[in-house]
């Protein structure tokens, strides 16, 4: 069997993500505003997958310089309270608006975006409509964030599931409402969605990236909190007879986390499980629709689109104590599959284990 192309951390071996035609308005419009000079989520896509025969690419893709005077938020303290703009944002308080605000100094000097498109203000575009789903509709109880590092970077390992990411979304908002300085939570996201028009511009504004190694050797050199689902789409997929019992796990983001030298913070969501249930996942239409899923559910496909939404069921997030294999492991071990593989399997474990306490 062909090994996979190293930049990648999910996927199969031919799968790319399309580009439009040149000359085309690409990846369809920003959802919140035009770009006003390049775009650096273009050049974040993964390069198309050459077939022919070819010589063996580096194993590991070089990270990107380091950026010279990078900003991170200030605490909190140091922060005056934002005036409100519009109506939406009247409704939010001032301590999740300031939260918020205090994102700005994260994007480059000149610049409306960080690099990997992230641009602050659709972050504060978004918050009213999050912070509704996150107080409101999943109504999030949450513990143990003194586990989440201060500073500096850290991957956030969690349990996926319920088939679309909110879970993901809720755990982004969660740690900027429980972090000083605020700390905003990039999250891996699977190619498929990468590949979406629209959606991919709209995930990539508010700080999060398509799952290419590249990208979480950068935002790791970038000392940021990194959110890997290691399960995949396998997690976000599976039916009700595997509520809450981890899949597969991957392992690229402990090769990662040993080379960049950061601790492994396990997280468990609870509730994810129950927003949408499988019943079943017609594989075969999937394929045929080159869908990640072709689920059936209690209200899919009976209900349309609508038979999509999740339950408002009540979420319970909880961090576990950092696994620190950088300590104990050097760079040069994340070239041993069989340590990866049992360490990746340890992160497993205290996921799984956090999971059946969050319950």
């Amino acid at each position: 069997m062909s090994e996979r192309p190293p930049i990648l951390l999910d996927g199969v071996e031919g799968e790319t993500i399309p580009l439009p035609p040149p000359g085309r308005r690409v990846l369809g419009g920003d959802p919140f505003a035009e770009p006003a000079g390049p775009d650096p989520f273009l050049a974040r896509l993964p390069e198309p997958t050459p077939q022919p025969a070819r010589e063996a690419p580096p194993r590991r893709p070089a990270p990107a310089p380091p950026r010279p005077g990078r900003r991170g938020a200030p605490p909190l303290a140091d922060l005056e309270p934002p005036e409100p703009r519009g109506w939406l944002e009247r409704l939010v308080d001032e301590d999740a608006l300031r939260r918020v605000s205090a994102l700005a100094g994260l994007a480059e000097t000149g610049s409306d975006y960080d690099r990997f498109g992230m641009s602050p203000r659709a972050l504060r575009n978004s918050l009213p409509f999050f912070l509704a789903l996150y107080r409101g509709w999943f109504r999030v109880q949450a513990q143990g964030h003194e586990h989440l590092p201060r500073r500096g970077g850290a991957v956030v390992a969690g349990n996926h599931a319920g088939l679309l990411p909110f879970d993901g979304a809720m755990a982004v908002l969660d740690v900027l409402l429980h972090s000083d300085p605020p700390r905003l939570l990039r999250t891996v996201v699977d190619r498929w969605g990468g590949s979406l028009p629209w959606v991919n511009v709209f995930l990539a504004r508010v700080g999060q990236v398509v799952g290419t190694r590249r990208n979480l050797i950068d935002l790791l050199q970038d000392d940021q909190l990194v959110l890997v689902f290691p399960e995949g789409m396998e997690g976000a997929r599976k039916p009700v007879t595997q509520r809450y019992r981890l899949q597969h796990f991957r392992k690229g983001f402990v090769e990662e986390a040993l080379r960049a030298r950061v601790p492994i913070v396990p997280m468990a969501i609870a509730g994810s499980d129950d927003q949408t249930p499988i019943l079943y996942d017609v594989r075969p239409l999937a394929r045929l629709l080159r869908l990640p899923a072709a689920p059936l559910t209690p209200t899919f496909p009976w209900l349309g689109p609508l038979g999509l939404l999740p339950y408002p069921v009540r979420y319970r997030i909880a961090y576990g104590e950092p696994l620190e294999f950088h300590t104990r492991f050097g760079p040069e071990d994340a070239e041993d599959p069989r340590l990866v593989r049992y360490l990746a399997n340890q992160v497993r474990r205290a996921v799984q284990q956090l999971l059946d306490r969050t319950r």
